[in-house]
């Protein structure tokens, strides 16, 4: 059995070659601090983010696309494989995806995390460019391809040809700065204090990266600081995009940076197929403007772009008889092999 694993800051996907997708669940987990027993993780457990009481820890265990909380990591993971692959007998193969820039000790503990559950071997791919093969570009041609994966906790940038990176570069905050950014704004102007949670469900509800064409409104709630008491204010889509302004036009610099060092043929061949985007802060209304007005370039957002990476992981499962028959094949996307 094959397993594609995208273990992403915000969601964690996985696909199986059999089945397709059969696991999309929020990279959270709850413990227990006492006992450190495991009381839940993905979606039961990010209900309980912000709620609750003093010994139990809801926290998200992975922190700008790398592990955190290893432990919490390992037993999330236990959880989320033996919900896919019932029986241990049979030890699956997993492809998982990693950031670009990673140090070797931040890759080992993917590794390690990932072995954890039993599996046979682990083979690594690098986001960009699973997110380009989910998103169904030819990245083992001689031709440019320019693909940026934008999720919670990284926004990956990357330049590919010939099956390799040729440039890249890697945010680490992105989705969830944002929300952090609308939680400052929401204390400061309005004196309220609101949870990360919440901000996060007004970016993804009215939230933009260019001026809105239509007002649109969002209730978020919290405490009063002044007062103590429970108190609600309407967020307008204008003041979404006052709040997360800085942290997109990070995201773009980190464009203009790529292609800076782009080589020349291969800026050529951007500048005729444009730029595609995938992860779910793809979707966040206006980042294709945002990003065409200061690249001058045709942008685009992939089909379903939050699944793109765990689709090219699971494209990438046909390369694992290459790697481990040593065919010789020229280029092969898979990183390496544990």
């Amino acid at each position: 059995m094959d397993i594609a694993l995208d273990l992403g800051t915000c969601n964690t996907r996985i696909l199986t070659k059999e089945k397709g997708k059969v696991l999309d669940e929020p990279t959270v987990i709850t413990y227990d601090a006492i006992d450190n027993r495991i009381l839940a993780a993905g979606e039961d457990a990010y209900k309980m983010l912000g709620k609750t009481p003093s010994r139990i820890h809801a926290v998200y265990p992975l922190e700008g696309g790398v592990i955190a909380e290893l432990d919490l990591v390992e037993e999330m993971i236990d959880i989320f494989l033996s919900q896919v692959s019932s029986s241990k007998v049979v030890m699956p193969r997993v492809v998982a995806c990693i950031p670009g820039e990673i140090t070797e000790v931040e890759k080992r503990a993917v590794v390690n995390a990932i072995s954890s559950f039993g599996v046979r071997r682990v083979y690594l791919i690098e986001s960009a460019k699973a997110a380009a093969m989910g998103a169904g570009l030819d990245i083992m041609s001689p031709h440019g391809s320019m693909i940026a994966d934008i999720g919670g906790g990284t926004a990956d940038i990357a330049v590919m040809s010939l099956g390799g990176v040729s440039v890249s570069t890697t945010i680490k905050n992105a989705g969830k700065l944002m929300d952090e950014e609308i939680v400052k704004y929401v204390r400061r102007k309005y004196s309220l204090i609101i949870g990360n949670t919440m901000a996060e469900q007004c970016k993804k509800a009215i939230g933009c990266v260019v001026p809105p064409k239509e007002e649109k409104a969002f209730r978020v709630k919290g405490r009063d600081s002044v007062r103590g008491l429970p108190r609600y204010v309407d967020m307008k889509s204008s003041e979404v995009y006052e709040a997360i302004a800085v942290p997109a036009l990070e995201i773009v610099k980190g464009f203009l940076e790529v292609l800076e060092k782009t080589p020349p043929e291969l800026i050529g061949d951007i500048y005729t197929d444009g730029i595609t985007l995938t992860g779910s802060l793809a979707q966040l209304d206006g980042f294709c403007e945002l990003i065409s007005h200061y690249t001058q370039l045709s942008v685009r957002i992939a089909d379903s772009p939050a699944d793109c990476v765990v689709n090219g992981c699971g494209k990438a499962i046909a390369y694992i008889a290459d790697v481990e028959n040593n065919t010789g094949l020229k280029v092969n996307p898979l990183l390496a092999a544990y």
